[in-house]
């Protein structure tokens, strides 16, 4: 059987991997998506250097409240102190690598779950049980190691980076532009959870997520109710806003979307690198987790958030609504997947008018990744130098 290499598609506007203007610039190959290597260096360079969403402040309101968490391989410990600040630390005991704590709940210290060393709230060593004929040994020395935590309204968020910029910094403009909408994220409180596994590479998910130019097609219901020619996409240094008035009121064919607003009204949605979405409505916002099981297997983590007393009613429509559009993502990511590990497909081009959302986050892919150059947004959160 005859086989066939990958066809190289050259990138003449630029010595980049990906062109500054969109209009210019190529897709990320494919091999991105496909080669199982590259996901070791995304745990590290992206990943491991943003801010992620790992928990609810709710359940980590009180002193002792804890959390342990897995942030893409690296397990980490949530903890509200007797100071009541919150902390975070790597769920690695110093001694041989053991849990300092499995699950949730509200304890007063932590204990490794191997030898029995112990640790306060705070993360400071306590007690290491028989050290006495170690010589030299600094209990000092032997604290959990700290990791970057900060909340934002219901949310929790953690860094591993140790020179990361403060969460405020990266999500002061999102904010400001939601209040001026109306919204308020101190005001909602979570409501509904979805898990769904997807066989796909996370940026598979990612890419779909940031333009609309496949509604038409993949999201007929959704496209009745949308207005898809003033459907637009702001790429904005480190996040994209997407955005689109509805088209009508109680017209459209589904009562459970967005028929039930006034129209006009506008949905929000936005990406903030490198995996978070959230996605917000007059009525409630939903948050959206891309994580990588592998590099074809991804976990999406869909939460819905609701002001109290919001209606038992309409948090199904709006859950029912939602689930479908992530049903007919889920069949067209896949099949995009199946595609790129075709001998066929290495690159493609952007749909200028309609997939800047999608060369922004290739850009930002090849920053991380490469240390290509990255002008910096509105909010002046990347520099043209690799940070």
């Amino acid at each position: 059987m005859s086989t066939m290499k990958k066809r190289r598609t050259s990138n003449p506007a630029s010595e980049l991997l990906v062109a500054p203007e969109v209009a210019e610039a190529f897709t990320l190959p494919s091999s991105w998506y496909t080669r199982p290597d590259g996901l070791q260096a995304e745990r590290k360079r992206v990943f491991g250097a943003s801010w992620q969403l790992v928990a609810h402040a709710a359940a980590l309101a009180n002193p002792g409240d804890y959390a342990t968490v897995n942030l893409v391989g690296e397990p980490l410990l949530l903890a509200r102190g007797d100071d009541g600040v919150l902390r975070a630390f790597y769920n690695v005991c110093r001694h041989r690598a053991g849990p300092v704590a499995l699950g949730s709940g509200c304890r007063r210290a932590f204990q490794c779950a191997y030898h029995g060393w112990t640790y306060g709230l705070d993360g400071h060593l306590r007690q290491a049980r028989e050290i006495d004929g170690t010589r030299h040994f600094d209990p000092e020395a032997f604290a959990l190691v700290p990791v970057a935590v900060a909340e934002w309204g219901p949310l929790v968020f953690v860094n591993l980076d140790p020179a990361a910029p403060p969460l405020d910094a990266a999500m002061a403009p999102i904010d400001q532009e939601m209040r001026a909408a109306g919204f308020d994220m101190a005001r909602v409180a979570p409501r509904v959870r979805r898990d769904y596994e997807i066989q796909c590479n996370w940026k598979v998910y990612v890419d779909n997520y940031l333009e609309g130019y496949h509604i038409p097609f993949v999201h007929p219901g959704l496209f009745r109710e949308l207005d898809y020619a003033r459907y637009q996409v702001e790429p904005r240094g480190h996040y994209s806003k997407q955005f689109s008035p509805t088209r009508s009121a109680g017209t459209g064919a589904s009562q459970s979307g967005y028929g039930r607003y006034d129209a006009g009204t506008e949905a929000l949605y936005y990406w903030i690198w490198p995996n978070l979405m959230l996605n917000i409505y007059p009525d409630n916002v939903s948050t959206n987790v891309i994580l990588p099981l592998g590099v074809d297997r991804t976990l999406t983590i869909f939460e819905w958030f609701f002001e109290p007393g919001a209606d038992d009613a309409a948090v199904r429509d709006t859950v029912a609504f939602s689930d479908q559009i992530q049903q007919e993502d889920i069949v067209i990511c896949e099949h995009v997947a199946r595609g790129l590990h075709s001998a066929s497909y290495d690159r493609g081009r952007f749909v200028a008018a309609r997939e800047s959302g999608v060369h922004h986050f290739h850009r930002l892919m090849a920053a991380a990744l490469l240390g290509e150059g990255q002008p910096a947004g509105s909010d002046g959160m990347l520099s043209s130098e690799n940070s």
